[in-house]
Parts: structure tokens; sequence; C-alpha cells
């Protein structure tokens, strides 16, 4: 599903943002990405998103070999993923509902159906009366509703999520959570950026922990009982 190996990340001119990583990934997994603000987080999922190329090493990602992927190869692959921005990257000059059904029409669903699709995760995100409002007139918790929608929309077959209940409130942190786990069970890998300890102590999910841009702790999940 997803694998990294010896994979190095550097910005000029002498930063390193992400140093020997090694990881290892299975269909179907939820895990965390935690570490303090500059630890790699953000980098990480960059890479696994092909919105960045590793300076060195290996990256693959549901089979595929992100340093040899074209231009075409990495359209390909985002169709299989949902990411979900820390900033959210909506678009403005389109209202709630095309935001959030955006993947459905790449795909090539009608409009009616995406629509129809579109207002249900709104309404279970509380947002059923603002589909067709700009993304400009909502709230940051509200926007960041709307871009979680938007991932989960095509059902992806992994979910790259970064600090994605940064600015919510803990009923709907858990609300959101609640989305995530249930992508996953439906067989969704996700990979969660957080520094929400909270979260991760109560879920007891896996959890690589960075520092640095090094890995440094490898959590394995709770086992139940």
């Amino acid at each position: 599903m997803l694998s990294l190996a010896k994979v190095y990340k550097h910005y000029p001119p002498h930063q390193t943002a992400l140093s020997g990583i090694d990881l290892k990934l299975g269909q179907g997994e939820f895990i965390f990405i935690a570490g303090a603000s500059g630890a790699g987080k953000s980098t990480l999922l960059r890479l696994l998103f092909a919105a960045e190329k590793a300076s060195s090493g290996e990256v693959i990602v549901l089979g595929r070999n992100l340093s040899v992927l074209d231009a075409g190869g990495v359209s390909d692959l985002r169709r299989e993923i949902g990411v979900i921005f820390q900033d959210y990257k909506l678009l403005h000059r389109r209202s709630v509902i095309d935001n959030v059904s955006l993947p459905l029409e790449v795909a090539g669903i009608s409009a009616k159906e995406r629509r129809q699709l579109g207002y249900e995760l709104l309404t279970s995100l509380g947002l059923s009366e603002r589909c067709d409002v700009s993304p400009l007139s909502l709230s940051g918790g509200e926007q960041q509703r709307v871009a979680i929608a938007r991932a989960l929309i095509n059902r992806p077959r992994l979910i790259l999520a970064d600090e994605p209940t940064g600015n919510l409130d803990r009923d709907l942190t858990w609300q959101i959570f609640e989305l995530l786990t249930a992508a996953n069970q439906a067989g969704c890998t996700v990979v969660v950026a957080t520094h929400d300890l909270s979260i991760i102590e109560e879920l007891g999910l896996r959890t690589i922990v960075l520092d640095q841009g090094k890995i440094v702790d490898d959590v394995a999940k709770k086992k139940d009982g």
C-alpha cells in the first residue's frame, strides 16, 4: 500500500525536513503522524500526495513509485487519494457543494448524482443549509468540514489528513474522526498528521512520532481489552 525507504527531503540552502525515513503501511491501516510543529509531518504528507518529490530514497504509494511518475501518472494517483489540507484549499468561486463534489466531477459522475451525494455528506456534517453559498462566507471550522467532506466523497483508497480538526471543537472533532473511522472500516487506509495527543491517546491507534525530520518512535495499536 505505502512504503518509504531511506527517504530524505532537503530544502535549500541547508534545511533537512526529513532524514532517513523508513515506513511501511498496509492496506486498511489507520495511523497517526505525531510531532511538534516543524517535525516534518506536513512534508511527509506532501511526499505521499506527490505534491513534492523526495530528495533521495524510494516512495511507493498505491503500488506506484513516485520518483518515476509523469504528470499523467500523478493525476491518476490523486484520483485514488482524498487529501484534507491544513489550509483547506477550497475554490472560492464555486459553491460549497461544488467544492465537495469536485472529485466526482473529475470522475465523470453526473451533476444530479454529484449534488445528491454532496448534499447527503454535507447534511451529516451539519452543513445542509450552506450548500449553495461561497466558502468565503463560512467560518474556519465550517470550511474545515467542507474540506473533509471533499476528501471523503469519492471513497478514496487512501486518505491523508493534515491537522484535520485544528479549528473544530471537541464534539465536531469526534464527529470527524467517526467519519474517518467509518471510511477506514470500509477498507480505506487513513494517515492523519496531528499534534492533538488526547485524540491519539483515546483512539489508541498506531502512531509514528517525528522529531526534527526523523522517526523516533513507532507505537503499535493498543490491543482490545
